[in-house]
């Protein structure tokens, strides 16, 4: 299959890029395309599109001081790749959309993945919206999906975890907090799965570890003998958890913990001056 990706140096699309090859796929990474430009997708069977313009290292609140560029970019330069894909005979289109499209949803409350979104933030906006209008534009020869993961996770750069393990090493014991996290391979691997799927349609969500702070840096600590003292544990009750039924389907079985504690020497190395 020769898939067009977009975002592909990214957090999230270095790993389709990645698993995509891997897997014996063409992957065309359209070289300085931007979003809102014209795209050239003739010859591709697919497109996944996984670039998106934001202040660097914020997906919430990543409009800074312009949410009107931000939508522009984001919202109206999506419409029109996906436009371009289907006008241009793109066969199969997969978007990757936030789980930040359900933040509006009551606190401790399961995410299935047939869920109506309810964003609070102009990106979970500018996602569900997106996620919308794709979905609207399917037909016979026009599969599309949207899928809705979670905080992605992994060795590389850029590097999430950047910021709050430094400090930790540092001596800098942060606040308290969980999060639904995901290694980016285990979401390439999702994305791919959807692609393949003859049935795709619709939104997939797509989460594995429910990780608290005071896990992860304890693993630091064990691992690089820093002292400086863990965070309490954070209350978990109130945490959002996807429901990734549609990805089990057809397969999908992310790593969980023993993943991360694989990967976390190769994110400390990548941390080094």
């Amino acid at each position: 299959m020769r898939i067009a990706l977009t975002g592909a140096s990214g957090l999230v699309g270095r790993w389709i890029h990645r698993a995509a090859e891997q897997a014996g796929h063409e992957v065309a990474t359209l070289p300085g395309w931007r979003l809102g430009d014209p795209a050239e997708l003739g010859g591709c069977d697919a497109l996944v599109h996984a670039a998106f313009q934001h202040a660097p290292g914020r997906y919430r609140g990543g409009e800074g001081e312009d949410p009107q560029g931000f939508v522009r970019a984001n919202l109206d330069g999506s419409l029109m790749l996906f436009r371009a894909a289907r006008d241009q005979g793109v066969g199969r289109v997969v978007f990757l959309s936030s789980r930040a499209v359900h933040d509006g949803h009551p606190q401790g409350m399961a995410l299935p993945d047939a869920l109506s979104p309810a964003p609070t933030s102009l990106y979970g906006q500018v996602k569900a919206e997106a996620e919308a209008a794709l979905a609207a534009m399917a037909g016979a020869d026009f599969a599309t999906a949207s899928l809705r993961p979670t905080g992605v996770y992994g060795p590389g750069a850029p590097q999430k975890w950047a910021g709050l393990i430094g400090d930790f090493l540092r001596g800098t014991t942060p606040p308290p907090r969980v999060a639904t996290e995901l290694h980016g391979a285990d979401l390439a691997r999702a994305v791919l799965l959807v692609l393949e799927d003859p049935a795709m349609a619709g939104s997939y969500n797509a989460s594995d570890l429910v990780l608290d702070r005071r896990d992860l840096l304890a693993e630091v600590a064990r691992l690089t003998g820093c002292a400086t003292p863990l965070p309490a544990r954070a209350d978990a009750a109130a945490l959002r958890r996807p429901l990734c039924a549609r990805l089990q389907v057809l397969g999908w079985q992310p790593g969980g913990m023993a993943l991360l504690r694989r990967d976390l020497p190769a994110i400390l190395d990548d941390l080094q001056p």
